[in-house]
């Protein structure tokens, strides 16, 4: 395991709580959530790309993006897309996004049939690193539920060990 796992927790059946310290400066951890071409290079699980990825980085904008599976090993995964959108409710750079994660369509309609949820995402400054705290809040247990079995945790640790690569790339 290495040192910088990430730690997973569920408070009130229905917050998933996740923290990671990156070894990279809080600006630079904050930028990459920010700018499209950044979010590009890291967003999803292995073996997944990001061919469209629009952002509106303000509150009340909209953050909409594809992932597509380019990794044949994946199966019946292959050349599927998945599409998310999310819509800022605040940003106080560098230290916190608050917005609502809705799963979509290429248009951007939302999906009422699968759980939207609110995610909170901190930047706490330990100089020169930089602790990533996500509270994802869903409407029930229930709601939490079908979102772990859809392998969410798994790609969720995958995303942010893709973020570590690229922040090591960068710096």
């Amino acid at each position: 395991m290495s040192r910088n796992a990430m730690v997973s927790r569920v408070e009130n059946e229905r917050v998933l709580v996740l923290e990671r310290v990156f070894e990279a400066p809080r600006d630079l951890v904050f930028k990459m959530f920010k700018e499209p071409e950044h979010l590009k290079r890291w967003w999803g699980p292995r073996g997944w790309e990001v061919p469209v990825c629009h952002v509106d980085f303000r509150p009340g904008g909209v953050w909409h993006y594809c992932m597509k599976c380019v990794d044949k090993n994946q199966g019946d995964f292959y050349g599927m897309e998945s599409w998310g959108k999310g819509v800022y409710k605040e940003i106080v750079e560098p230290e916190k996004i608050i917005y609502t994660d809705y799963f979509s369509d290429a248009e951007g309609n939302t999906n009422d049939t699968l759980p939207s949820t609110e995610v909170m995402m901190e930047f706490i400054d330990l100089g020169g690193k930089t602790k990533l705290v996500s509270r994802s809040e869903y409407v029930s247990a229930e709601a939490l539920k079908t979102v772990m079995d859809m392998g969410m945790l798994e790609g969720i640790t995958q995303t942010w060990d893709r973020l570590e690569e690229s922040l090591s790339e960068i710096k």
